[in-house]
């Protein structure tokens, strides 16, 4: 029954058969089985299809809502007892951060916790958060504001500056507080909510969006625009400090949190993580 309820969480926030089968590493059909199991044993149809989408019906939604809840504390009970007795920390990281200056941070912690084993999952900060509140991940290292996540601890521990790549990495006549388009990251990013108010501070215009900083600084590297990035996307990109324009003087810039649900972040082997992150992020 569990696994059975499991399926139906996940298939909520997927929204297809296919991805929640490719979540739960399980087949197509043991997904439409599981789901056809709830639906024969409450008597009630849980899903509608449209398409290849699949939605919640009310019955679905209001079950969802129920059992969401407990199976994050059944989750975080399987973490406590078998992922921390056995010194393991599962995270997931932002991709932008585990795509740059990530790694080096890691590799520097590694070195101060050699007896703990480290689990990474490269997502976008809204889904790291979405599965640290189901129980999926112990820990997240992403970017963003902390407004709406009262139910997680959340520590800003950097703040990386952001810059502007200048199209085609040309000479840019611009002062700081100049209109100027740019390109730059897409609504939806954990960042986007914490620079947008700054970014019209300083009168900087979000010309286009993209789903990847990386592709804001390629796109803007290869002439098509201004891009507005984190420092660490451009200097793992090669862009040299002369070549663009540092906003740290601005005041522009993502912070970037160590979040874990509450009970979580009390551990001692998590405390010990987060005080060698802290000590370390500088460094990188």
């Amino acid at each position: 029954m569990l696994e059975n309820l499991e399926t139906l969480v996940t298939l909520s926030r997927t929204g297809t058969m296919m991805e929640t089968a490719t979540v739960l590493k399980v087949s197509q059909s043991a997904v439409s089985k599981r789901i056809a199991a709830l639906e024969r044993y409450y008597d009630r149809a849980l899903i509608e299809r449209h398409g290849r989408r699949v939605v919640l019906t009310h019955h679905g939604t209001k079950l969802v809502e129920k059992v969401t809840p407990l199976i994050s504390e059944l989750r975080g009970v399987f973490l406590t007892d078998n992922a921390l007795r056995k010194g393991k920390i599962i995270l997931g990281v932002s991709e932008a951060i585990l795509c740059s200056w990530g790694p080096k941070l890691f590799a520097d912690v590694q070195e101060l916790m050699p007896e703990v084993e480290f689990t990474f999952h490269a997502q976008r900060s809204p889904v790291v958060l979405d599965r640290l509140r189901s129980g999926e991940y112990m820990v997240g290292i992403c970017t963003g504001t902390s407004d709406a996540d009262t139910d997680l601890q959340s520590e800003v521990i950097r703040r990386e500056p952001m810059v502007i790549l200048p199209a085609g990495l040309r000479t840019l006549d611009y002062e700081i507080g100049d209109r100027l388009d740019v390109i730059t990251i897409e609504s939806r990013s954990g960042a986007w909510r914490s620079i947008e108010d700054d970014m019209g501070r300083l009168n900087l215009v979000r010309r286009e969006s993209l789903e990847s900083f990386f592709a804001v600084a390629q796109m803007a590297m290869a002439g098509f625009g201004n891009g507005l990035v984190p420092a660490g996307v451009a200097r793992t990109l090669g862009v040299r400090e002369s070549d663009w324009i540092d906003l740290t003087v601005a005041g522009l810039n993502r912070p970037v949190r160590f979040v874990a649900r509450k009970s979580m972040f009390a551990q001692p082997l998590v405390q010990n993580f987060y005080q060698a992150v802290s000590e370390r992020v500088q460094f990188v």
